[in-house]
């Protein structure tokens, strides 16, 4: 982990009509593998394909038809373990998870229950500038996903799309760290951050690559400390697991009002049932959905078409050195190269293609001043428009020649404004373009001073304020940069301003 002075977030407590509650959180992220081919066959893994046609016979569970395992999943899931810190097992198995649903043409799952390929591991959550929620990984396993039934095509009957069967996922489980929604939802940003700049999954929630289940439970205040202490559960509130969240918004949402209800329930009496809901948008509450299932109900047994997965560790100390840069060390090391704040190298590293830009704009010019362009004025101007930065009309070497331009004094910032808008619209050479639209700053400091030496002589009552209050000083250099039609370089002015008012 890097070496980081942060607290802790404090945990989230909620009102009730006769107790303060605090909430505990825990997560269980499936995670899309990236990869062109399917976890145990060959078929394709290929978005927006006609229903059931990325389907091979393994998917679908013709009679004597084997998997075979993908060794590109394996080591995706290797490579997310090593960039959350965690423990790489080189020997781990597949188990038959059994039920039966519509869109599992098997009768049965084939996950990792006992022996998971990824260990226990860690992710920081940064709430803040010096507050961070440090989650504890569990596990990472592997495991096919099913397919997905449509039930708003026709009114008497359902239909099963297969093409998702098979796809391999990822579960991430956490251990019950997360202590409040926006923390929640600001782990799963992170987690999703990670995979993207791993190349591992490409966390789009719309179309349920990275989904979460998160089990929320309450307790009073000072029982969760007495779990950390022993790890006992029984400490903790019983928990209920809101399934398949692919919202940020909506997690939060769900677990407030989740949270409100078992308070509600535990005050008034009662007790929490251990069960599975659904969040319900529209009507912002959750539903049951079905009891919770233990892993007996299930009746999880090794699977007998695989082998138990054995991997070398110099294989796994390979892909260990093939590892990318990550998200924190990227902003890391965009503050102390660059001299960027923690906001803004927060901002920059927010996704990969963003830091990518960002430094080609910033190699060898002045850090603080790429940032400044790059977040208010392309983010701002990509935001409004709806273009993301790998579509962006102004390249990094277009706004790097700007920014030149600038840094050597031979367009003012008004003008950098102007010729920004014009490389958004038309495109063209910085350079060229400033020459072609009559961009050239005023360098002539004569000229400044003899447009400085007629306003003081014109103004003494207003020399005689600024002497008062320097502040004032400032409407010398608005006046200056007026009569030169906003050429004059008003760092120059300001100099010069200072010096004849004797400031």
């Amino acid at each position: 982990m890097l070496d980081l002075t942060y607290e802790a977030p404090k945990p989230k407590v909620i009102a009730g009509a006769k107790h303060d509650w605090e909430l505990v959180i825990g997560m269980e992220i499936h995670a899309q593998v990236s990869s062109n081919a399917k976890l145990f066959s060959g078929a394709s893994t290929a978005v927006g394909a006609e229903p059931n046609s990325n389907v091979s016979f393994v998917d679908c569970a013709m009679p004597g038809m084997l998997p075979v395992i993908n060794e590109y999943c394996v080591e995706q899931a290797v490579r997310s373990g090593l960039g959350l810190k965690a423990a790489i097992n080189l020997r781990s198995a597949f188990d038959r998870k059994n039920y039966f649903y519509p869109d599992l043409p098997q009768g049965y799952q084939i996950s990792q229950l006992y022996h998971p390929i990824v260990g226990e591991g860690e992710v920081l959550v940064e709430m803040g500038p010096g507050v961070a929620r440090l989650v504890r990984i569990e596990r990472i396993h592997l495991e096919q996903d099913a397919g997905k039934s449509i039930h708003d095509m026709d009114p008497n009957m359902s239909f099963v799309d297969f093409n998702r069967t098979g796809v391999a996922l990822m579960e991430i489980v956490s251990r019950p760290d997360i202590r409040g929604p926006e923390e929640a939802a600001a782990y799963v940003s992170k987690l999703r951050q990670i995979l993207r700049y791993l190349g591992t999954c490409d966390g789009n929630m719309q179309n349920g690559n990275l989904r979460a289940d998160v089990n929320v439970s309450v307790c009073r205040p000072g029982q969760y400390e007495k779990y950390q202490e022993t790890q006992d559960f029984s400490h903790l509130g019983t928990r209920c697991e809101i399934k398949n969240m692919n919202s940020l918004r909506f997690i939060q949402a769900a677990i407030d009002y989740e949270a409100r209800r078992q308070i509600a329930i535990l005050e008034d009496g009662g007790s929490i049932t251990q069960e599975t809901r659904l969040y319900d948008p529209d009507k912002g509450e959750t539903r049951s959905m079905r009891s919770k299932e233990e892993a007996h109900d299930y009746r999880y047994f090794p699977c007998p078409d695989l082998l138990p997965l054995e991997i070398e560790q110099a294989w796994v100390d390979d892909i260990a050195a093939r590892m990318p840069e990550l998200p924190d060390a990227k902003k890391a090391r965009f503050m102390g190269d660059f001299g960027l704040t923690d906001y803004d190298a927060s901002v920059l590293t927010a996704e990969l293609d963003s830091a990518a830009f960002f430094e080609a704009v910033a190699q060898g010019r002045d850090g603080k001043l790429a940032a400044n362009w790059v977040i208010n004025e392309l983010f701002g101007r990509l935001n409004k428009e709806g273009h993301a930065i790998g579509d962006s009309p102004v390249t990094a070497a277009q706004l790097g020649g700007m920014l030149d331009l600038l840094s050597k004094g031979e367009i003012t910032s008004k003008m950098a404004k102007d010729l920004f808008e014009i490389l958004w619209t038309e495109g063209g050479d910085p350079a060229e373009v400033a020459a072609a639209h009559g961009m050239k700053a005023v360098t002539d400091t004569g000229a400044i001073e003899k447009a400085l030496d007629d306003l003081i002589a014109a103004n003494p009552a207003q020399v005689e304020k600024a002497k008062v209050n320097a502040k004032l000083a400032g409407w010398f250099t608005g006046q200056v940069l007026k009569a030169t039609g906003g050429k004059a370089n008003p760092a120059v002015v300001n100099e010069m301003v200072a010096k004849k008012l004797g400031l």
